[in-house]
């Protein structure tokens, strides 16, 4: 059975990106350009990983993730953030912190890399 990814990015053009490419590494993508819906697809589709930009227009991934991170029944769920603005590796070791942090532009092998690397912890 094929591992999970739920992808959030409001760059539909991103979306497209990263969704080939991880489709091409054979995992299943379900992508939002938005986090209003994030918890109804997760408990939905629950998910093996969440990667997200950390600007989701009128959103913040950064307070999607520490809901994830506070919230039991999510709280196990890898989170990526990824964005070109905020560098969020100095922030990873404190509570509701993302699992990882890539930032923009990235490149591809490492966005699998990392992917992989967060699938198998």
């Amino acid at each position: 059975m094929k591992q999970k990814i739920l992808v959030l990015d409001d760059d539909t053009d991103i979306l497209e990106v990263i969704s080939y490419v991880l489709t091409e590494s054979g995992y299943e993508i379900t992508t939002l350009t938005g986090g209003e819906k994030i918890f109804d697809v997760i408990g939905s589709l629950h998910p093996d990983l969440v990667l997200m930009d950390v600007m989701l227009g009128s959103m913040d991934g950064r307070s999607i993730c520490s809901e994830l991170k506070f919230n039991p029944e999510t709280s196990f769920i890898p989170v990526i953030l990824i964005s070109a603005t905020h560098d969020l590796a100095a922030s990873l070791r404190q509570e509701g912190a993302p699992d990882d942090f890539l930032a923009k532009p990235f490149d591809i092998d490492r966005l699998i890399r990392k992917v992989e690397q967060q699938l198998a912890a």
